[in-house]
């Protein structure tokens, strides 16, 4: 893999995960320290992650990671309201048996993981289910762009028991491994309103949302 990959995909994940929070100044020095590179691959992650609005390029002035915004939030699960149900009804019509059995692992969540790692492959394990490669990856950007939005609300659902999300998701394989698509598409459209209903509240909270 190319440094510039490198850099790239350590900035990405350090904004998805919020170590580099929401309007957070982003000197291309301080980063090249950071990540122990000189500025030019900096200087290439920082346009990159500018055409995912992950990052606000200000001429003149620097760079910042891109608010969140609550209108954001919105369209952004606007969106997952659309491809992921898609996304689940092709994997119930269409996928190889031994791929719907490999959704198995997700029926369980372990104590001690960090569950947002937990849903996020999830999710992303049944976008790539639909063998749908372009659905699945404008899906899967979707997924990781939302990850960050659920970080900044963490503080306000923190001890939340994920019981109840698991058996959501294991009801969701039901449904997919058994061919189903209709109500895969109907659990699924239902599991994300009630995210987005929970993010939105967080978020409505949060201080660093614009």
């Amino acid at each position: 893999m190319l440094l510039r990959d490198n850099v790239y995909d350590s900035v990405r994940a350090d904004i998805l995960t919020c170590r580099l929070a929401p309007g957070a100044e982003l000197r291309e020095q301080e980063l090249a320290l950071r990540y122990q590179v000189s500025r030019a691959p900096v200087r290439d992650a920082l346009l990159r992650l500018e055409r995912e609005k992950l990052v606000t390029v200000n001429p003149r002035q620097g760079s910042t990671v891109t608010p969140i915004s609550m209108m954001d939030a919105r369209d952004l699960f606007g969106l997952r309201l659309v491809l992921e149900p898609a996304c689940a009804t092709e994997a119930a019509e269409n996928a190889p048996s031994d791929i719907l059995q490999t959704l198995d692992r997700f029926r369980h969540f372990e104590p001690g993981e960090d569950f947002i790692d937990y849903n996020r492959a999830f999710h992303g394990a049944i976008a790539q289910a639909s063998g749908n490669r372009r659905m699945a990856a404008v899906t899967c950007e979707l997924i990781d762009q939302a990850e960050r939005m659920v970080r900044v609300s963490l503080a306000s659902i923190k001890g939340r028991d994920p019981t109840q999300l698991v058996a959501e998701h294991a009801e969701l394989i039901d449904a997919i491994q058994r061919r189903d698509g209709r109500s895969a598409a109907r659990l699924l459209r239902d599991h994300i309103s009630k995210a987005e209903r929970r993010v939105l509240a967080a978020l409505a909270r949060s201080a660093v949302v614009s």
